[in-house]
């Protein structure tokens, strides 16, 4: 595993998205016979947000049968494969591609319209068009990444109770 590195938010920057569209084409030549869909989401998704200057990729995969090929393939453009976070989330194939001072794209694997598919896409269109709760994302993001620059886990931890309130409202289900 990499060293942590210290949780530092930087204000949006349009050249996220420019980021992403390159890289999906970069996915799409290598992968593209793999991959049904990808999209991207993170705060670096989210127009006005502010983020840790990672792009976050989530990229759909008919069967996670298919990861093995697809493992050898996303390493082949730089890609790292992390297989200890299959513990946490096994539905869930994970990769990082690092810059000089931090990762530059999370990708994530998943079946298309799995769960954590639709949690995470329903999360970023959720934020895009209620500006409120994006606001009120953007601050608690800021304030964990104040209380927690050095421990990313606990930052992360401290946005879960949000994220969860969001993609229930945004799947329309009760928060209660």
């Amino acid at each position: 595993m990499k060293p942590c590195r210290p949780v530092l938010l930087t204000h949006y920057d349009p050249i996220w998205s420019e980021k992403f569209n390159k890289e999906k084409q970069n996915l799409l030549s290598a992968a593209g016979k793999f991959l049904t869909r990808i999209e991207h989401i993170g705060s670096t998704a989210i127009p006005g947000m502010v983020a840790k200057p990672t792009v976050d990729i989530l990229a759909a995969i008919t069967s996670l049968q298919e990861a093995k090929t697809l493992i050898k393939v996303a390493s082949s453009i730089g890609y790292i494969y992390v297989p200890e976070f299959e513990n946490e989330l096994p539905e869930r194939r994970y990769f990082y591609k690092d810059s000089a001072d931090e990762d530059a794209f999370h990708l994530h694997v998943v079946e298309l319209d799995s769960p954590f598919w639709k949690r995470h896409i329903a999360f970023r269109n959720y934020l895009r068009t209620h500006p409120d709760e994006a606001d009120a994302y953007a601050e608690l993001k800021i304030k964990l990444a104040n209380e927690h620059t050095t421990d990313r886990n606990a930052y992360t931890d401290g946005k879960s109770e949000f994220i969860h309130r969001i993609e229930m409202l945004a799947l329309g289900k009760s928060t209660i």
